[in-house]
């Protein structure tokens, strides 16, 4: 447990200064997006800089990667895939109208199966979901690797071999959405929630109860159910099915930004500067987690333990408990991301005016490590060598 251990800590400047709007992390790589419309390859164990993937003419909102392809959306209104060995865009999409504001790889999961026991499996082939504050979704084919590259004229308005639809029907801006199989669930500033079947394109339900901006949206596909937050301060879980409201999480006093459902346990973040984790079965609170000071910018759970950000701090919590278990990072200007797996945490923070990313590794042996780097923070320039001097060295003691 990351109670009791002491993790390695490495840090290096990214970005900047700018802001870290997306992360997404392995045993490899780090990569980060940014307002300031660059992509960052970093290197997972030394912090060396692998590569800045330029292209987007406005800030990234969104990026995701499968396996050597990443996606990635921006408010220049394209989505770009690019080739992260080669460090090479390979595609762009154009027909948004406007930012594209998060964005999904769905990859074929069994659903169901035939009589003869075969799987059903949905979607039919890889896909990305956009979406747009441009009030619309858009569903493409995931450029597969060896496929020849896509890169339209400026202006032009031939459609693209990769679209497969546009699903129109919200009003305003697609905050958040959410896909799983062939069912898709988005949420709107037009305090909407919709579902849609993927594969026809078709919305099936239009959920309507929040009198706010609709911010965040989980698929409960196990259930069978849909969870919303939004700007009133309330929780929402909605049956699939019928598009019913089932229940009604109240008790945030500020906007539910984030949501989080994972393991058999919904979590939700607030601007309120708490967190609060229900039992999705019956949409019970089990416990309140306070100790933020300011709205919650990023967090993550994986039913044991949850990792929040806030402006100073980002904290460490059981969730089974509700206990706050420590501060992983302290003194900190803001908080962007926040990500972890099995063995490390990964954050974009702001250090007075300037932006890190802090590696946390929680699984290397301390007899693996050089006694003067232990117990400290590592600062690392872009080839992933130390920096000496009192930049480079704080202690980890206090």
């Amino acid at each position: 447990m990351w109670k009791n251990t002491k993790p390695t800590h490495l840090a290096f400047q990214a970005h900047d200064g700018h802001v870290v709007t997306c992360l997404q992390f392995d045993d490899d790589k780090i990569i980060t997006g940014s307002d300031n419309s660059k992509i960052s390859v970093y290197d997972t164990n030394t912090g060396a800089l692998r590569a800045t993937l330029k292209g987007h003419k406005g800030g990234v909102w969104g990026l995701e990667y499968h396996g050597n392809t990443l996606v990635s959306a921006s408010t220049d209104c394209t989505i770009r895939v690019w080739d992260i060995a080669r460090a090479e865009c390979t595609h762009v999409f154009q027909g948004h109208t406007s930012t594209v504001r998060n964005l999904q790889i769905l990859l074929p999961v069994q659903i169901d199966q035939h009589p003869d026991g075969t799987p059903v499996m949905m979607p039919k082939q890889p896909l990305i979901i956009s979406g747009s504050r441009d009030s619309t979704l858009r569903v493409w084919k995931l450029p597969q690797p060896g496929d020849s590259g896509y890169f339209p004229p400026a202006e032009s308005d031939e459609e693209c071999p990769y679209l497969i639809r546009v699903l129109t029907g919200h009003q305003h801006s697609v905050r958040a959405f959410a896909a799983h199989g062939d069912i898709l669930v988005s949420g709107s500033y037009d305090c909407t929630v919709r579902i849609w079947k993927i594969s026809t394109g078709e919305s099936l339900h239009r959920l309507e109860g929040h009198t706010m901006k609709v911010y965040s949206v989980s698929l409960d596909h196990k259930r069978n159910r849909c969870i919303s937050g939004s700007m009133d301060h309330v929780v929402k879980i909605w049956s699939l099915d019928t598009g019913a409201l089932l229940y009604n999480l109240e008790g945030h006093t500020l906007l539910v930004g984030l949501l989080d459902l994972k393991e058999d346990v919904l979590v939700s973040a607030a601007a309120d500067a708490t967190l609060r984790v229900y039992d999705p079965d019956n949409g019970h609170c089990q416990s309140v987690l306070s100790g933020h000071t300011g709205p919650i910018t990023s967090f993550q759970q994986d039913g044991q333990k949850i990792v929040s950000g806030s402006d100073s701090n980002v904290k460490l919590w059981d969730i089974r408990t509700g206990e706050f278990e420590r501060d992983l990072l302290t003194d900190l200007n803001g908080v962007w991301q926040v990500q972890f797996d099995a063995q490390r945490c990964v954050a974009a923070v702001q250090r007075e005016v300037e932006t890190y990313i802090e590696v946390l590794d929680f699984g290397v042996s301390p007899d693996a490590i050089p006694s003067d780097r232990l117990k400290r923070r590592v600062l690392v320039d872009e080839l992933g060598e130390e920096i000496e001097g009192p930049k480079g060295h704080i202690d980890l003691n206090d």
